[in-house]
């Protein structure tokens, strides 16, 4: 079984490294155009409209490329997140409260002080303090991709403890994304998500173990949370943490749909966010643009406030909480991986996009600008992620 465990979590570390790589890849393209006589097509791709009719008119779904990648594409990645989440809880390290201890405490200290000092930098302006959730989340593929690229120098365990912190940081944004980034709500759409939600625990009860009806279910939701409100791609979330972990006969159907889903999201979906949503125009920008109070404290929140938030509680659960070094690991170490969890891109992003939703586009830029900018300061010498 632990050799089982560590195999699964050698696979997702591999996927994550390279998926990383093609995030720095898409990222850099879309930046490229942006600041290209390409820049007009580049523009023309994201603003497309494309629709999706069930019925004669009985529902229409008309979006542009932007919005169908923000809100569909991302619902997958989060049902990987979802999928992700119940299996450390259930036999992962998040299983006992001495294996979650660390990384849960590291977690929510590396969302609370990059928020705290995002708030305080951007106090006198109600719209920018929208932001506030921006540099929270760490962006799993990016930072386990810089820390492989290190090879056998880091100890099997940080790169687990990172891990872990990434995941219960992205339920963090779940729950962020789901109270604080919400229009106005249709009670009428939320109830029908909620019976949704219902027949697939009505599902997982009856030990249907084919991922079929999840899906399809999964659907309905998706498009009830869409009209109600709160952001599509929870639905995602409800979706996973209903499939079944495992079948009764020693498989797993949610370790087979996460294995199965993990390449496309790190190699499809995450790369084509990133290049859909990383492109900002350079120029103009002058050191004022750098420090106005959005990219500022986007930058402040995670190059500073997630080492400190990470590293403190950290050291506090180890000092008073009965925490300990992850194994084989020094504190030098320990404090680089702190460090890494300051890297938010596809999260940061995808936070921001909801934050200044509906909001002047000089807002959208800034976050591209705090996010994407700085940090490049992670990306090693010679390329690489």
């Amino acid at each position: 079984m632990l050799k089982l465990i560590f195999r699964s979590v050698n696979q997702f570390i591999n996927a994550q490294t390279l998926g990383g790589v093609l995030l720095a890849l898409a990222a850099l393209l879309a930046l490229m155009l942006s600041n290209s006589p390409l820049q007009s097509y580049y523009d023309a791709f994201l603003h497309a409209r494309s629709e999706v009719h069930i019925g004669d008119s009985w529902l229409v779904l008309s979006k542009p490329t932007l919005v169908w990648i923000n809100d569909l594409w991302m619902a997958v990645f989060f049902f990987l997140v979802g999928l992700e989440i119940k299996r450390e809880l259930l036999e992962g390290e998040l299983a006992s409260r001495a294996q979650a201890l660390l990384p849960a405490g590291a977690a929510l200290g590396g969302m609370l002080v990059p928020a705290l000092i995002y708030a305080v930098i951007n106090q006198s302006d109600a719209v920018a303090l929208r932001g506030w959730g921006i540099p929270m989340a760490t962006d799993i593929a990016f930072a386990l991709g810089i820390l492989v690229l290190l090879g056998s120098r880091v100890p099997a365990s940080l790169k687990i403890f990172l891990t872990a912190v990434a995941i219960i940081d992205d339920l963090g944004a779940i729950l962020v994304i789901a109270f604080f980034y919400t229009d106005d709500l249709s009670l009428t759409m939320l109830l029908a998500a909620a019976a949704g939600a219902l027949v697939l625990l009505a599902f997982n009860r009856s030990r249907v173990t084919a991922i079929g009806p999840y899906v399809i279910v999964g659907l309905i939701i998706w498009v009830c949370v869409l009209k109600s409100g709160i952001h599509a791609t929870l639905a995602g979330v409800i979706t996973a943490l209903a499939v079944p972990m495992s079948d009764g006969k020693g498989g797993s159907p949610l370790g087979r749909v996460e294995h199965a889903l993990h390449p496309w999201v790190a190699y499809g979906i995450l790369p084509v966010f990133a290049f859909a949503n990383a492109g900002v125009s350079l120029g103009g920008i002058t050191l004022s643009t750098l420090t106005q109070t959005v990219p500022l404290g986007i930058a402040t929140g995670l190059v500073l406030g997630k080492t400190v938030g990470v590293f403190g509680a950290s050291w506090l659960l180890m000092r008073f909480g009965g925490a300990r070094l992850p194994d084989q690991s020094t504190w030098l170490q320990f404090l680089g991986v702190c460090v890494l969890c300051g890297v938010g891109f596809t999260m940061s992003l995808f936070i921001g996009s909801l934050a200044f939703e509906g909001a002047n586009t000089v807002f959208a830029n800034q976050v591209k600008i705090g996010v994407s900018i700085f940090q490049s300061r992670y990306e090693p010498e010679g390329g690489g992620s």
